[in-house]
């Protein structure tokens, strides 16, 4: 296989699974923050269909928040889900072991149309298809999760991972998910989404600048109330800190990035 029809492919997988994955993306923003459900829980999901409103918030230093109406669709039989901005299966799901293989979007976009002064000179950053795997144990107190994936595109080349703890709530007619955690990412993704190379700072009055690899931390809850036993209303928030290799970046002016959803969804 040529280098050039091995990158056609790689396009091609990301360009079908980008489409599935927006479709599904009524629970989570590009760069995913939405914790997993338990293992327990999966058998009750089933089908949801419906349409919510986000709004998400990056560091880049560009004008105003991207408003975004989209279709939802979530997916879970115990074997194969489509739930966040996460399409995949289950490799061991025993109830309290939970070991996923999945493929997602990440990283954040930047349009250089929407940037300001000589930012609006530098190239477009677009999303990386991330391919990877994350095991999660229930325990009485929540669950603990470790995940690891990859860049398969070519788009950042970069590796990101994940430590997080997730909780469940059921106060009356609530189910609350708090999640918090940690969140790696290697040199190769931040210098793409944040860096500013040689090439660019020659035709710009920016200096060049490299990241390395940095951890952040990050926050989000995410809610559904069941009007009735057809539907649901569905809130989420998350909140993402910039690392200071990110801050640091001339193309940033917030080290706060967040993403507020709200949905309505239909549980067949």
């Amino acid at each position: 296989m040529t280098i050039a029809t091995h990158r056609f492919l790689n396009k091609t997988l990301f360009t079908l699974s980008l489409g599935i994955l927006t479709f599904a993306s009524n629970m989570a923003q590009a760069q995913p923050n939405t914790p997993m459900l338990p293992a327990s829980d999966n058998d009750k999901l089933g089908l949801q269909l419906g349409v919510n409103v986000r709004v998400d918030s990056t560091g880049y230093d560009m004008d105003g928040s991207d408003i975004s109406v989209l279709p939802s669709l979530f997916y879970d039989n115990g074997k194969y889900f489509a739930r966040g901005n996460q399409l995949g299966t289950y490799l061991v799901n025993d109830g309290t072991n939970e070991v996923l293989a999945f493929v997602q979007p990440g990283g954040s976009t930047f349009n250089p149309d929407d940037a300001k002064g000589e930012l609006a000179k530098l190239d477009k950053r677009k999303w990386s298809g991330l391919v990877g795997a994350s095991y999660m144990r229930t325990t009485p107190i929540g669950g603990f999760r470790a995940q690891l994936s990859t860049d398969f595109t070519g788009e950042s080349k970069g590796t990101v991972g994940r430590l997080s703890y997730l909780a469940k709530l059921t106060p009356g007619k609530w189910t609350i998910y708090p999640s918090a955690g940690l969140e790696w990412v290697d040199s190769n993704y931040n210098e793409y989404y944040y860096g500013i190379s040689q090439k660019e700072a020659n035709k710009t009055s920016l200096a060049a600048y490299k990241p390395d690899s940095s951890v952040s931390p990050y926050v989000s809850v995410n809610g559904t109330f069941s009007i009735n036993k057809d539907w649901n209303l569905f809130l989420g928030q998350s909140v993402n800190l910039l690392s200071n290799e990110q801050r640091d970046s001339l193309m940033v002016d917030s080290r706060v990035e967040y993403s507020t959803t709200l949905g309505l969804l239909y549980q067949f």
